[in-house]
């Protein structure tokens, strides 16, 4: 066989042509960058704030709650590691305090001011538009009051010569001093009071996105009320409770005046959340730096809170 010459015509080599080196690379790299940094730079006030305001106040109470800081008769701070923490978890007070504050989150959050809310949304679209209004009216009054006026409000309505018990008079039913007996469902209830307006306005705009198509169809099949109630609209509006309880437990995690002015955390320390027995140890005792543990403590379990919520909006009916 006749070897087959590698040259073209004209006795010219061809070589095989590759890919040719791309020299605009690293220019499209920068020009990606470029346009990158100009998206940011409008949200770049808002992110120096949000270091400045937020980020800093919260890296510095890091930093005190491992320290022995006091307010008042001390020279100078040292750092004393987890010893704040240890001696908390050791604090029979401090377990105490973490204990009502679950059942005063639960209670008030979860339950009370949860199930209120979407009750209430539920029966103000069956409502007439008076009826609407009027209710409407009542219950995000009590939302706007200030947490002072509407603390002194409920220990006049819970005390023993309040309104309650006036109320069980009239009616031959045995009254009682609430505040003493039962601080902690006291301040609970008073707290839905207060906290169910946000709930009704997040449900009553949640179902009015429901079609009303779907509910007619179902009720035309005869699905009754709680039917329709559990199948059809808790699952069209399961982003909405979630949002909803996330919101509601964050806030109520950081209570502190309703409780302050009905019982002060008492009688004893009955109705001493976490948020009152961080200022008891940090502006009472003068403990700083252990009272910013525990806030830290109070911190990590609205962080755990979230992320549970945060899971569960992710999660798919």
């Amino acid at each position: 066989m006749t070897p087959v010459s590698p040259a073209g015509p004209g006795g010219v080599v061809k070589t095989p042509s590759g890919p040719r080196p791309r020299n605009g690379a690293p220019a499209r790299s920068r020009g990606r960058v470029r346009r990158g940094l100009l998206r940011a730079l409008p949200v770049s006030p808002a992110v120096v704030l949000l270091a400045l305001f937020l980020a800093g106040p919260i890296g510095y109470c890091a930093y005190i709650a491992f320290t022995d800081l006091q307010l008042t008769g001390q020279a100078e701070s040292r750092f004393v590691g987890f010893d704040n923490f240890r001696e908390a978890f050791g604090d029979e007070r401090f377990l105490n305090a973490v204990w009502l504050t679950l059942v005063f989150t639960v209670v008030s959050s979860l339950v009370g001011q949860n199930t209120l809310g979407l009750a209430l949304a539920s029966l103000m679209q069956r409502a007439s538009k008076p009826v609407r209004t009027l209710t409407g009216a009542i219950v995000v009054t009590a939302w706007v009051l200030p947490e002072v006026v509407a603390g002194f409000l409920l220990y006049a309505f819970f005390r023993r010569e309040g309104t309650l018990n006036a109320v069980l008079d009239l009616l031959h039913l045995p009254s009682q001093n609430w505040l003493f007996t039962l601080p902690i469902l006291a301040v609970s209830f008073a707290n839905v009071w207060r906290g169910t307006a946000f709930s009704m306005l997040v449900y009553s705009a949640a179902l009015n996105e429901i079609p009303k198509e779907i509910t007619e169809a179902a009720q035309v099949d005869g699905a009754s009320g709680w039917r329709r109630m559990w199948h059809i609209t808790l699952p069209m509006i399961r982003r909405s409770i979630g949002t909803n309880l996330m919101l509601n437990t964050l806030q109520t995690l950081s209570v502190f005046g309703l409780i302050w002015v009905m019982t002060r955390g008492g009688p004893g320390n009955r109705s001493q959340t976490l948020p009152l027995f961080m200022y008891e140890q940090a502006f009472q005792k003068s403990m700083i730096g252990y009272g910013t543990a525990v806030a830290l403590l109070l911190l990590l379990v609205g962080s755990l809170f979230s992320l549970v919520y945060m899971r569960l909006l992710r999660t798919e009916v």
